[in-house]
């Protein structure tokens, strides 16, 4: 039987700068590939550069870091065998922390944190699995179709909108929602306001 491998974009130590988890110091696992290609992405080169690591290489390469918070981001993490990584990763110890577009429905049952990102399109499965939803805001942000997501708050899913690119504009305008809607939080990118990789 074959071993489960990853084609993965980097991995590297820092903190986690966005959502309920700033300041969590965790080991980035960034997977390679996306079809989504949003203009606003601030990691395009993941979409198309990856190294092929197997259970053990990827193992190796987070045993360098103190920290048993690993955080599955992208590229998109849904396209590759996600339920197979976070299961190594569990074996191992790992706190595993997931963040994905949420555009294919994947069982993510084992993953003790799920933050949701919605872009061209979202699995409503995904939705309700998600513990956050993150939702970009810019100026063409479509604010009426924004609303359908506060449908899936609960007592285990909650809100964020985080403006794009901190642009002060976008501030502004997450602000003026949140008082509308005071149950959704604020999610600034903290890590590139205090230049941290």
């Amino acid at each position: 039987m074959p071993q489960p491998s990853w084609k993965v974009n980097e991995i590297f130590y820092s903190i986690q700068g966005e959502g309920r988890h700033t300041g969590m110091p965790a080991v980035f696992v960034r997977l390679a590939g996306c079809s989504m290609n949003c203009p606003f992405c601030d990691t395009k080169y993941a979409a198309r550069d990856g190294k092929t690591m197997s259970a053990p290489e990827l193992l190796a390469a987070l045993s360098a870091w103190p920290a048993k918070a690993a955080i599955i981001t992208g590229g998109e993490p849904t396209e590759q065998d996600l339920p197979a990584l976070i299961d190594v990763l569990k074996q191992a110890g790992y706190q595993v922390h997931l963040e994905t577009n949420g555009a294919k429905d994947t069982d993510v049952s084992q993953a003790d944190f799920v933050c949701v990102s919605p872009k061209k399109y979202v699995s409503a499965e995904m939705l309700k699995k998600a513990d956050v939803i993150k939702i970009v805001v810019g100026q063409d942000t479509d604010l009426d179709d924004l609303q359908k997501y506060y449908a899936y708050e609960n007592a285990h899913t909650q809100i964020y909108l985080q403006p794009e690119s901190n642009k002060q504009e976008n501030i502004d305008l997450c602000v003026k929602l949140l008082k509308n809607h005071p149950a959704a939080r604020l999610s600034l990118q903290m890590h590139k306001l205090a230049n941290i990789r």
